[in-house]
């Protein structure tokens, strides 16, 4: 399998990590700590030096609740921190729904685009086609405001993967080529616990759309649920977490703690060629 994020390009010899940058005063675990642009590049400068393979940049929370930020807003967060993240040896990702921020970001040497909307927003397929970058395109029920209050499925996997494949038919038809294309069954977004579980084990499902899964479940509330810790102390059931989805097909995690998760990554890989049978 291949994914192509503009210059950079992954064949999956391995599990990639992706690490949160978020510019943002109200997301759910770090909401204002890297608020400010010089402390957003520190920290992912220190993601990268953790391990990160990909830096995922973010002006506008969507933990469940949040309200919407304006363009203008979410602009004047993100683009001084791209700015100052161009020379980082690893693709940077703008987490975004905006056409016009995704279009800013490119111009500012972004290399994917990870949307929660899944390019459904007027021209953003248009503007993802456009460029070299890699897009992710997440499943979601609902509006962050609003998903998390009664989210219903007959069948919470078959109904995701199709909504996936449908979106990765509209992306190849704009123009976006196959090695360009990620998706993400977004947990938590719109779902209830028992959905994200369901979803966690049907990943083997999901990952047989042909191109790479990213799961996102570091910090969750889903964690929170089954541990009963705050999101403080969900650090050690978000490493799990990762290892699990990886373990079923993910290609990709993002995740907060990234070092951890890399070691973590790091001892399954080598048990998992350590046991691999001979050829």
């Amino acid at each position: 399998m291949l994914l192509r994020c503009g210059k950079f390009h992954f064949t999956f010899g391995r599990p990639l990590v992706m690490g949160i940058v978020n510019v943002t005063p109200d997301s759910f675990f770090d909401g204002g700590a890297h608020g400010t642009t010089a402390a957003a590049i520190a920290h992912a400068l220190k993601l990268v030096e953790d391990g990160a393979d990909i830096l995922d940049v973010g002006g506008e929370s969507t933990r469940p609740g949040a309200a919407m930020v304006s363009e203008r807003e979410e602009l004047e967060r993100v683009i001084p921190v791209l700015r100052g993240l161009r020379d980082v040896p690893v693709p940077v990702s703008i987490d975004t729904w905006k056409p016009a921020v995704m279009q800013a970001a490119m111009a500012e040497g972004a290399s994917m685009i990870n949307d929660v909307n899944a390019l459904q927003a007027e021209g953003a397929l248009a503007v993802a086609a456009a460029g070299t970058v890699a897009v992710c395109l997440m499943h979601k029920q609902g509006m962050p405001a609003t998903m998390q209050q009664q989210p219903q499925y007959d069948n919470v996997v078959g109904e995701v993967t199709d909504y996936l494949h449908q979106r990765v038919a509209a992306a190849e038809r704009a123009g976006i080529a196959r090695e360009r294309i990620v998706i993400d069954p977004g947990f938590g977004f719109g779902k209830t616990l028992e959905h994200n579980l369901a979803l966690l084990r049907g990943l083997p499902e999901l990952a047989r759309i042909g191109v790479p899964v990213l799961a996102g479940m570091s910090r969750k509330s889903m964690l929170g649920q089954i541990t009963g810790r705050g999101v403080d102390e969900r650090q050690s059931a978000s490493v799990a977490a990762a290892l699990l989805a990886v373990q079923r097909g993910a290609g990709i995690v993002r995740v907060h703690d990234v070092r951890e998760t890399v070691d973590a990554l790091k001892v399954w890989l080598a048990v998992n060629r350590e046991t691999k049978p001979s050829p």
